[in-house]
């Protein structure tokens, strides 16, 4: 036999082989289950009774949810007791301006009010001006001046005999005092009566102060403590000429019109007085050849340390005080100022 022919039978005795094995151990289509190889040979075999075991889907038990605790109430908080502040001590306003000019019985027991004559028993040989009531009474002739016009006039002094003039009373101890907040840009002016043992609060100022210098012990160009206001006052009108800083300038634009110095250092003082004043805010060229006031800086830190005051309020301030002994306190607060101790 040949090789190929050898090769063919032989596979062909091995396919019959896998076909018989196959034809026994398998199974018909469609997956039935196969005959027991007893049937084949023809024995009695009992079939097994097929169980069909009819089970009912139990549902997979669902856990009862552990119920979250209850979280226990947040204890209340204390109540607030909410402190009453201290009540803020208001400080003390007046305006009794008035009661230094009105004629007849004055509320004041230092001022009184006079009918002049030119014939008086203090001056013989010639007849007495306003300057010489003024020097007799202690009180400036622009004090005087006021209380004749009825108004802030401080240069009309045309006085007649019978006119009825307001004047400080003579023989009492009289003494201005000034009081300054830094911290505010205040000022309060007090009259001190010593003979009646009285202190009386005449007005409350708007004032400008020095620059912010942390430098200095105020804190500021103008400094603290308590000073003598001094003799060397000055008037100044437009177009009146002066020095200051080494050069000629009109002095209305840099004083306004009216200059009172310090004088001395008394108490606590954080500076020498020479330099320092009390004077008029500066003017300033609001037309070609017409000068106003600025009152721009009044409760501003803008000066080289002096104190400023608009014109009508350094006007009047001068008018009470320049006859007297006046001093000037600076302070931080109000508060701390000394006239509280009296």
């Amino acid at each position: 036999m040949s090789l190929p022919k050898l090769l063919g039978f032989t596979g062909l005795v091995v396919f019959s082989l896998i076909f018989g094995i196959a034809f026994f151990k398998g199974g018909k289509k469609g997956g039935e289950p196969t005959q027991p190889l007893s049937e084949l040979k023809g024995e009695k075999t009992k079939k097994a009774p097929v169980e069909i075991a009819l089970t009912a889907e139990v549902p997979t038990p669902v856990p009862t949810p552990t119920p979250l605790p209850v979280p226990s109430p947040a204890p209340k908080p204390d109540p607030v007791v909410v402190k009453k502040s201290e009540p803020v001590k208001a400080l003390p306003e007046a305006d009794r301006i008035e009661d230094l000019f009105q004629k007849g019985k004055s509320p004041l027991k230092f001022v009184e009010t006079i009918t002049y004559k030119s014939r008086v028993p203090w001056l013989k040989g010639r007849p007495a001006w306003l300057s010489d009531y003024a020097a007799h009474y202690e009180t400036s002739r622009h004090y005087i001046a006021r209380s004749l016009n009825s108004k802030p006039d401080y240069f009309k002094q045309d006085i007649a005999e019978g006119d009825k003039i307001n004047v400080l009373k003579k023989g009492v101890d009289l003494k201005f005092l000034l009081v300054v907040d830094t911290s505010l840009c205040k000022l309060w002016l007090y009259a001190i009566d010593d003979t009646h043992k009285e202190t009386t609060l005449l007005k409350t100022y708007p004032v400008s102060l020095g620059r912010i210098d942390t430098s200095k012990p105020s804190g500021y160009l103008t400094p603290t403590g308590r000073y003598s206001l001094g003799s060397r006052i000055a008037i100044y009108k437009p177009k009146v000429m002066g020095y200051y800083k080494g050069k000629k300038i009109e002095m209305v634009k840099e004083f306004g019109s009216r200059w009172i110095p310090f004088d001395k250092e008394i108490a606590e003082a954080s500076a020498p007085a020479k330099g320092y004043g009390i004077h008029g805010v500066p003017w300033v060229e609001k037309t070609k050849g017409t000068l106003t006031q600025d009152k721009s800086s009044l409760g501003k830190y803008e000066s080289d340390g002096c104190i400023r005051l608009s014109t009508e309020d350094i006007e009047e301030i001068f008018a009470i005080i320049i006859t007297k002994p006046s001093e000037i306190e600076i302070v931080s607060h109000f508060e701390d100022a000394s006239i509280h101790k009296r």
